[in-house]
């Protein structure tokens, strides 16, 4: 999902989005959905919530944020 759409969803969900980054501002509308706060943390290799619409790009974050082995 585009930054300007995930800010519209926030701003939706009466969410100050100012000076956010992309991953709190996804944290702040899991958190305002009771949901686990879960994106682009080490969670995603126990993740089983296949459903979760930020899981693909939960999925690419944290492989593009992941320390070189």
């Amino acid at each position: 999902m585009k930054f300007n759409e995930i800010r519209k969803m926030a701003k939706g969900m009466q969410i100050n989005t100012y000076r956010m980054k992309k991953t709190d501002i996804i944290r702040a509308i899991q958190k305002a959905e009771n949901n686990i706060e879960c994106y682009g943390t080490e969670r995603i290799m126990n993740c089983n919530e296949d459903i979760c619409l930020w899981r693909d790009d939960c999925l690419s974050f944290n492989e593009a944020v992941k320390p070189p082995a």
